[in-house]
């Protein structure tokens, strides 16, 4: 399987910095790509932060690289974590093995493939207990990609003209002359099939750091398919990085919450409906 305006007042910059600092999900163009914190079942807030797109993992927490096709054919994700390929475990690159997915499917890569039946859990550990680690790999802890190719297309079938209807000769017309008529009109059809195939076959082709511990083995089912990249280079490239929460504040990742006196709420709770109560009477 060989061959990713400017602002002019200061209530608009701090709006900016709110917008940018504001979770998101899915992160990518031709896929969606999400971690899923399995022991909650919540998908962990996408947080930019200087270019790079960043998780807070849960120490301890199992968690699944969820994947979802957004395109109308057949795509193939070549994965890493921690800058290992999660399905062979060598320290991955581009042409190396990986996921298919069909049209629009959404599939949850939960652990490190040991076979077609199982792997081992993914979760989120102590640097020294990675997998990485433990295998002499500590230089791309804490970073998940995905390779996205693009399915190469299959040429068209070729196009098969039906052969003109033979006529028999109107009286007093020479049965030669047409003959020769007829060979003269059914010679471009019978070539343009074949120019047809041609073309088809020429066409071109600051806490202790987390990283991911190799967990316990659960049953995962895969099966094989052909796959034919369109390109060696990947269509798009996803890079997700992660930290605990402790490491993404104080690296000013996840902005840290207001300290100082509270400011007055204009809505400190959700009012019943009615009108308004007469005041306690005085004492």
């Amino acid at each position: 399987m060989k061959p990713l305006s400017r602002l002019l007042t200061a209530a608009s910059l701090a709006a900016g910095a709110l917008l940018a600092a504001a979770p998101a999900h899915a992160v990518g163009r031709l896929v969606d790509l999400d971690v899923i914190d399995r022991d909650t079942g919540a998908r962990l807030p996408v947080y930019r932060h200087q270019g790079d797109y960043w998780i807070a993992g849960r120490p301890g927490a199992r968690y699944a690289v969820q994947v979802r096709n957004a395109t109308g054919g057949r795509v193939l994700g070549v994965m890493s974590v921690d800058g290992v390929n999660v399905l062979s475990g060598d320290t991955a690159a581009w042409d190396q093995a990986g996921y298919v997915l069909s049209p629009l499917q959404t599939t949850q890569v939960t652990g490190w493939r040991k076979s077609d039946a199982e792997v081992a859990a993914f979760h989120f550990t102590g640097l020294p207990h990675s997998y990485a680690a433990r295998t002499g790999r500590l230089r791309d802890v804490g970073v998940i990609g995905v390779a996205v190719f693009r399915e190469k297309p299959l040429p068209p079938p070729p196009v098969y003209r039906p052969a003109p209807r033979w006529e028999a000769p109107a009286a007093g017309e020479s049965a030669d002359a047409l003959e020769r008529e007829g060979a003269a009109k059914s010679a471009p059809a019978a070539e343009a099939p074949m120019d047809a195939v041609r073309s088809a076959r020429a066409a071109p082709q600051a806490a202790p750091r987390l990283g991911t511990g190799h967990g316990e083995r659960e049953s995962s089912h895969v099966t094989h398919t052909r796959f034919e990249r369109r390109a060696g280079q990947p269509d798009e490239v996803i890079t997700l990085r992660y930290d605990s929460r402790d490491n993404l504040l104080a690296m000013g990742v996840i902005p840290r919450p207001p300290s100082g006196p509270r400011r007055p709420d204009a809505f400190p709770e959700s009012p019943s409906a009615g009108y308004v109560p007469d005041p306690p009477a005085w004492r």
